[in-house]
């Protein structure tokens, strides 16, 4: 039989043989990941009531546009967001090159030599050309399987730069919210340094007309002293915020940026689906199940690996002493041949890599799991803590009511005499009290609402 013949046969023999190569497909690598995850039930736990499908644009939500544009400049300049858009070109470019292999090598060949003897003298030039072509023989599968797993890194890779854009825009959102109670709060700390100074200047006067105590002169002192440590751990609070922010945006932190002076108001709880429909929108669990299917594809890889190679390798050239005799026929001469070699000893290497590969496959299957579990906590601790923080805000919005009327009517008796300046200065310690709470929970519930987002998988934009 002709090596033409040869080739010919072991190319049949090797398609139909790749038929039945084992290839993880997409649908089984997502089934195995999800078994590993608890029964799912129908509802979220914390929610109250029947809520709706999951939103989308949720910045616009809180319906201030310097946060959005804020949010649309990170999205540019963020350096972290950058690195992960060049692993994800990386990971393609890689899916690509395992997939070169499947496709034959075509070199092409152009020689030329001189040589020729001392005595008497003389050369000759001989002058080639050829064209040379490499096939490995997919038969059990190892490089589709090799190019799948690649693939699927690469998608996974996308995934993840999807959730750290979804990540970055909620972290501009919160470091936003933040550095504006920063300011609120050193506001608060400013307004109760000024209302202790001018204390602080009636006790004195009352002092030096023997009105006051000197017990009065120093508690006001104290408290005055205090509260102005306070101002300057608040307004140095405010710079560290706008720096990180600033840092998210891609900005050198000078702690200059322009913020507006209140916060926004909390938009309505937004709807969360139910719990099985996370896994399917929330990219970084996609991107675990991704990884799940380039594990299994490493794996069938990494067993086909064990069995023997069949490639197919080919010939075609001229040689002549002159170039234009190079091409002439019968100048060329072609050869057409099929290889297969089969393992026999490897020192164990073969059965090692499967063993990693299977290791491997177990951690993913592993690591999506624990990866939907805490997709499923984020949201139900998210859930439950806007009703938390819904009836903290009562509370203390009452409180800081209550709070404001008893500093009124100890006024009231302070100027009449019938109170003493200490019962004074502690109610009006509880006004700035409460008003520095509420500034908390409201940036507190705007965080809810940018968390439990983030965690329900809902794109920003």
């Amino acid at each position: 039989m002709s090596a033409f013949k040869t080739g010919l046969l072991a190319g049949a023999i090797a398609l139909s043989l790749g038929a039945c190569a084992s290839i993880t497909s997409r649908e089984e690598a997502g089934a195995a990941a999800r078994a590993s995850l608890p029964e799912t039930p129908e509802a979220w736990a914390a929610a109250q009531e029947k809520l709706g499908d999951v939103e989308v644009g949720w910045i616009a939500a809180f319906n201030d546009p310097t946060l959005s544009a804020l949010v649309d400049e990170a999205q540019t300049n963020n350096k972290n967001l950058q690195i992960a858009a060049a692993n994800v070109e990386r990971s393609r470019a890689l899916a690509r090159q395992a997939g070169a292999a499947l496709k034959p090598n075509v070199g092409l060949n152009i020689g030329a030599s001189e040589g020729g003897v001392l005595d008497p003298g003389g050369s000759s030039t001989q002058l080639s050309a050829g064209l040379q072509l490499n096939w490995e023989l997919d038969v059990w599968g190892r490089i589709r399987s090799g190019q799948q797993a690649a693939a699927a890194s690469a998608e996974s890779a996308q995934a993840d730069y999807l959730f750290s854009q979804y990540s970055l825009a909620a972290g501009v959102a919160r470091a936003y919210f933040l550095a504006i109670e920063a300011g609120l709060q050193e506001g608060v700390a400013r307004r109760t340094v000024e209302a202790l100074q001018e204390t602080a200047r009636i006790v004195n006067v009352q002092y030096e007309n023997g009105l006051a105590s000197s017990q009065d002169l120093a508690l006001t002192r104290s408290d005055l002293a205090t509260a102005q440590d306070t101002l300057t751990a608040t307004a140095g609070a405010r710079r560290d915020a706008v720096r990180a922010l600033e840092i998210l945006l891609g900005r050198y932190p000078g702690a200059d940026l322009e913020l507006r002076d209140g916060l926004p108001a909390a938009p309505p709880a937004p709807p969360a689906g139910v719990p099985s429909d996370i896994l399917e929108r929330r990219p970084d669990l996609v991107a675990a199940e991704r990884n799940v299917a380039a594990a299994f594809n490493s794996l069938d890889s990494a067993k086909a690996a064990k069995l023997p190679a069949i490639s197919l390798t080919s010939n075609v050239g001229g040689s002549s002493g002159s170039l234009s005799n190079l091409l002439d026929p019968a100048n060329v001469a072609w050869t057409v041949a099929g290889n297969l070699v089969a393992p026999l000893f490897d020192g164990g290497a073969r059965d090692a890599q499967v063993q990693i590969s299977t290791a491997e496959q177990k951690q993913a299957v592993a690591a999506y799991g624990q990866a939907a579990l805490d997709a499923f906590g984020e949201v139900e601790s998210n859930l439950d803590q806007g009703v938390v923080l819904d009836q903290r805000k009562a509370s203390l919005t009452e409180a800081a009511s209550e709070a404001n009327e008893a500093y009124r009517v100890a006024r009231l008796r302070y100027d009449e005499g019938e109170t003493d300046l200490i019962d004074v200065l502690s109610i009006q310690q509880r006004v700035f009290a409460a008003e520095s709470n509420l500034v908390s929970i409201e940036r507190q519930r705007l965080e809810q609402r940018v968390n439990l987002n983030l965690a329900l998988g809902g794109s920003w934009e």
